[in-house]
Parts: C-alpha cells; sequence; structure tokens
C-alpha cells in the first residue's frame, strides 16, 4: 500500500476498528486486505459477523467500538501532546509495518523522526547489577554518538540505564521507550522524570500501542516486546534470567529476522543465564560497540512492507481504496451469497490446532478462499489462531 497520510475521519476509521473487542493486529490487516478500507470494514462487519455460522451469538465475536470511543481517544491524545500515526503513513517506521502483526495504530509523544533511522533495542533483566546497569549504559551512549537510536521498554534496571546512556551528552541517536500502557501512563512511577525527558528534550520518542489511559497488565508485555524488536535492526540483551521478559524479546526478534546479540556474563549470576544461553545456541557474543556497528554491517534494512508494495485507487464513492482490495461486485458476492465453506472449515478443525496449509489441503480449496472464511470464523468468535501458523475452534465457557 503506497504510503500517504490520512484525513481525520480515516484516522478515526482506523482507531475505531482497531479498538473494537475481538479485532487483533493480523485480523485488523486482514480486514483491510479484504475490504479495501476501514470504513468499508466498518460497514460491512455487522452482516458479516451475522452471516457466520453461530457468529450472532458467539460470546468472543466482533463488537465494533462506538465513535465515540476513537474520537475521544483522539482528542485526548492531542491534548497529551502525542500523535496517533497509522501503519500506511509516511512516518511509521518501516521496520515496523513490515511485521505480520504490526500495531495499525501507535501513539508517539516526541520526536516521530527517531522511529526511521538505524535503531538497535537493548534490554536486560529490572535487577540488573551495577556492572550491568553501567555497561548498558556507556554501550548506549558508544551507539548513539555513532547515530543510533536506542530502543528499550522503560523498565526498570538495564532498560533505565540505557534510554539513560543515550541522552548522555554527545550522543546524537537518542532513544525510544515503547510502553506496555496508554502514552500518558507513567509505569514504572520512578521513571516519570525519564519518560519526560524523552519525550521532551527533542532527543527521543515515547511511543505506545493501547487505548489513551490504559494502566498495562501482565499481558500487554509481549505486545509491547514484539514492538521493541520490531522497531530494531538488532537486540542487544544484556542481563537476563532464564525465564524472563528479555529472552521472549529476543525470541521475538529471532522470528521477526532481526540480529539477536547478546553480553556475556559470569556463569554464577543467574543473570547471565538468559545472554549465556542465547550465545550457546547462536546469538553474536559483542563486548561494546565496536561489535555492535561490526554485527551491523551485515545486517539488511528493514523487509520491504506490504503498505509499500500495495496501490491506492478509486473506489465506487471516490474514496481511494486499496488496489488488492475485492472489486466491490466481489464484497457483494461475499456479504449476500450464502457459502458453506465456513460451516466446512468448522466441521475439519477440533479443540487441537490445525496446520492451516493441512486444513486447505484437508478442505480442498485455494490459500485465498480458505483465509476469507478463517477471517470470517475468526470475527465470528468461532475459531482463533495459534502459534506457527496453526488454528483451532475456541472452546466456549458457561
Amino acid at each position: 500500500m503506497q504510503r500517504r497520510a490520512l484525513t481525520e475521519a480515516e484516522r478515526l476509521d482506523w482507531l475505531q476498528l482497531i479498538r473494537s473487542d475481538n479485532v487483533g493486529p493480523v485480523t485488523f490487516h486482514a480486514l483491510l486486505a479484504k475490504f479495501g478500507t476501514a470504513s468499508r470494514a466498518l460497514a460491512a462487519l455487522p452482516d458479516l459477523v451475522a452471516k457466520t455460522p453461530g457468529g450472532s451469538t458467539a460470546k468472543r465475536a466482533v463488537r465494533l467500538a462506538k465513535r465515540e470511543v476513537a474520537e475521544k481517544e483522539l482528542a485526548a491524545a492531542t491534548r497529551h501532546g502525542a500523535r496517533l500515526i497509522a501503519a500506511c503513513e509516511p512516518d511509521y517506521p518501516e521496520a515496523l509495518a513490515a511485521l505480520p502483526d504490526a500495531p495499525p495504530v501507535i501513539a508517539v509523544h516526541g520526536r516521530a523522526e527517531r522511529l526511521a533511522g538505524p535503531c538497535v533495542g537493548i534490554v536486560g533483566a529490572r535487577n540488573g547489577s551495577a556492572n550491568g546497569r553501567r555497561f548498558a549504559a556507556q554501550l548506549a551512549a558508544d551507539l548513539g554518538a555513532a547515530g543510533i537510536t536506542v530502543v528499550s521498554g522503560l523498565a526498570r534496571g538495564i532498560d533505565t540505564a540505557a534510554h539513560e546512556g543515550a541522552l548522555a551528552p554527545g550522543s546524537i541517536g537518542g532513544t525510544v521507550a515503547v510502553i506496555a500502557g496508554g502514552i500518558d501512563v507513567v509505569y514504572p512511577p520512578e521513571n516519570g522524570p525519564l519518560m519526560a525527558r524523552i519525550a521532551q528534550e527533542g532527543r527521543g520518542a515515547v511511543i505506545a500501542e493501547q487505548p489513551f489511559g490504559l494502566k498495562p497488565q501482565a499481558r500487554h508485555f509481549p505486545y509491547r516486546n514484539r514492538v521493541i524488536s520490531g522497531l530494531s535492526r538488532a537486540l542487544i540483551v544484556v542481563e537476563a534470567t532464564l525465564k524472563s521478559g528479555s529472552l521472549i524479546t529476543a525470541r521475538l526478534a529471532a522470528e521477526q529476522g532481526r540480529e539477536v546479540l547478546a553480553v556475556p556474563g559470569s556463569p554464577l549470576d543467574p543473570r547471565s543465564a538468559g545472554p549465556n544461553g542465547l550465545i550457546r545456541d547462536g546469538a553474536t557474543l559483542i563486548t561494546g560497540a565496536g561489535d555492535v556497528l561490526a554485527a551491523l554491517d551485515g545486517v539488511r534494512g528493514p523487509l520491504d512492507s506490504p503498505f509499500e508494495q500495495n496501490q491506492w485507487v478509486k473506489g465506487p464513492s471516490g474514496l481511494e481504496i486499496s488496489a488488492f482490495s475485492q472489486p466491490p461486485q466481489e464484497l457483494e458476492d461475499t456479504l449476500d451469497g450464502a457459502s458453506d465453506l465456513p460451516d466446512k472449515i468448522l466441521k475439519l478443525l477440533g479443540f487441537s490446532p490445525t496446520s492451516i496449509d493441512d486444513l486447505a489441503r484437508r478442505a480442498h480449496v485455494s490459500p485465498a478462499s480458505l483465509a476469507s472464511a478463517i477471517l470470517e470464523l475468526e470475527l465470528a468468535g468461532r475459531v482463533e489462531r495459534q502459534a506457527g501458523g496453526q488454528i483451532s475452534l475456541i472452546i466456549s465457557k458457561p
């Protein structure tokens, strides 16, 4: 999709769609590809859900957010000094847009252009050692002096040290803090002054995927972590235990095709078990900024985003729509013509995850037809996607 700025009405459409119940990033992008615009998706969803088997009564079916919800969030973000940037817009970071589960809308407080430069993530233990914090701060300062923007999660310990190092005198790269709650919510509370410095001193930016005012919960941090790795060409783990969120971020980075780098440590310190294990499994060992810059020499730029390769065409109402979306007549056929494919898929699925590729073979349908039917069942709250490109029925709870 060719990058372009949205109108205010279109921005509200995007926000209303992603804030709807049971519409996540993957579902959002599938809807946009199917209907061409968020406005058309919003208009079509009620009929689409109602006509899918069980869709009108399923507890996990899509429930559209009210327009006022989107309007209030946009107004609140603006008053806070933040911007809401959609994934199709020119200042949305390309590396993030390349992810299949890229946040459709991010709130940015500070200098959005920091997201466009070369970024490296630094993450680590919240209870980082004194040496670990000192190393993270020096590494961030050295990378910043080389023009690299340091990305981290504003957590205690290593994250805090990395942000502070990237703001040190002589650092021109600056820093980006990815937070788990709303753009206005400070967490942890003691990092309020640091968060304000990042957003207001002109050398950084704070970004959030969650709605304005939302306090972070445990389930929000994995989403935050995939944005940290998604923004970064490489991810550095300084200190981390074997069951830490930093290792989750490292796994996400590897899945996204990013370089994973790790700082070795004493085998006697549990906080070194994570990076030492990553090195054993193939991560690049680093001892300073020079090692990081050498590793970046072999890293390609961000993967091509689907937004870059699509084109906009004029729809029947004069609005620009995706050239990859269905023509209006095909859309009407999809909504008005009864299809037995969703029923067929439901009969083939169970509560144990099934590979989507295997499902396509068993159903004897094309991948495009299967994707459309799965989207309908997902919107109706009948199926859910699992890790590794799998899908299963949703277990109904009383």
